[in-house]
């Protein structure tokens, strides 16, 4: 296996990834979730930047999951010391490849990602009921720093 930063060769596979993810949230949160489609320019726009990318897991040719990694510095508020995060917006290993040690790659490689850009931590969300991601995360170093909370209106 191999990680990789992702090409245009690897679209049609992410998009398999993306819905096999937006299902999870849609299941998790159907009130804030929909399945999407991925069009070619969202993830043209992702190779094109200079601030993010999508890591790629690859075993014999075939993508079986990927880590979408940003650099976000913090914002400019008093309070807040000026750091930079690697961030994951999102993160999917195919369901028939978990539990093989493709996430926890995937992971470092993230880690990795964000280290040689300068970034102080890693940062990502995950759904207070998925109980075997937070398991994961923090079996990755990852601990809870925030709640978010909310109301319907």
């Amino acid at each position: 296996m191999i990680i990789r930063v992702a090409n245009t060769n690897d679209i049609e596979q992410l998009r398999h990834l993306y819905a096999e993810l937006e299902n999870d949230a849609v299941k998790y949160q159907p009130q804030h979730f929909v399945v999407g489609f991925r069009s070619d320019d969202f993830f043209q726009a992702i190779f094109e930047s200079s601030n993010q990318d999508i890591l790629v897991a690859e075993i014999d040719g075939t993508v079986v999951g990927f880590s979408h990694v940003m650099i976000l510095k913090q914002k400019n508020i008093a309070c807040l010391k000026p750091q930079t995060a690697v961030y994951i917006q999102d993160m999917d290993v195919l369901k028939y490849e978990r539990s093989k040690g493709i996430g926890t790659l995937l992971i470092n490689a993230s880690k990795e990602y964000g280290k040689r850009r300068g970034a102080d931590f890693i940062r990502t969300e995950v759904f207070p009921q998925n109980i075997d991601g937070i398991r994961f995360y923090e079996r990755n170093g990852f601990c809870e720093m925030m709640k978010t909370i909310e109301c319907q209106l």
